[in-house]
């Protein structure tokens, strides 16, 4: 379980897909240290929560390496991740943990399309198109997972939404990235989904 709160932003040292395409191995550059990272530790990448399978130290940074299952490779951007390509990083929530985002389960809905970015004075603008089957669990207030960050819904039209982003966040993630056209990971407020779910049933 996450918070939606970026700890730190690492990127894809090396990226080793199997002779069947099924499975890719990546190793992932970070500023943890890994005296802290356990075997089988959950580590939140881009939103996508993975599972470390071996860590170390090389030229004193710290590294990781993680499984990304054809069903991950599906569902998600990790299909276009690449070495070099930086990702927004947490580490799983702990008892007393400050819940600084909203509850978020790593486990990414789908993909959402960067429709417009417009850059204001004190923040940034993006309307996004989501996966119309996701688009009813999306509602202004409400909370989004976009790329492992937790946001806060401008508004809600349709299949398209709109959140801002305060510079911090421009700045220690890697929203500020986002250009019209990215494709982003989306997870859905998992309140809102039991919400819709409790109404279906009566």
């Amino acid at each position: 379980m996450f918070t939606g709160i970026v700890t730190d932003v690492g990127h894809i040292a090396s990226f080793k897909p199997t002779a069947q395409g099924q499975l890719h191995r990546l190793r992932i550059s970070c500023a943890y240290d890994q005296t802290t990272i356990a075997d089988g530790a959950s580590i939140a990448c881009n939103g996508v929560c993975l599972t470390v399978v071996q860590s170390g130290v090389e030229q004193g940074r710290t590294w990781f390496d993680v499984d990304a299952a054809a069903e991950t490779l599906r569902m998600t951007t990790a299909q276009d991740w690449k070495e070099g390509t930086r990702l927004n990083l947490e580490r799983a929530l702990k008892i007393g943990d400050e819940l600084g985002g909203h509850i978020v389960a790593g486990h990414v809905d789908g993909i959402a399309t960067i429709v417009s970015r417009t850059d204001l004075p004190d923040m940034a603008k993006f309307e996004l198109r989501a996966p119309r089957q996701l688009a009813r669990f999306i509602a202004a207030k409400g909370s989004v997972t976009l790329d492992g960050v937790s946001l806060t819904v401008n508004t809600a039209v349709d299949d398209v939404f709109s959140v801002l982003i305060i510079p911090h966040t421009l700045q220690v993630t890697t929203l500020g990235d986002w250009r019209e056209g990215s494709e982003v990971n989306l997870e859905i407020d998992l309140m809102a989904r039991y919400a819709a779910r409790l109404t279906e049933m009566k």
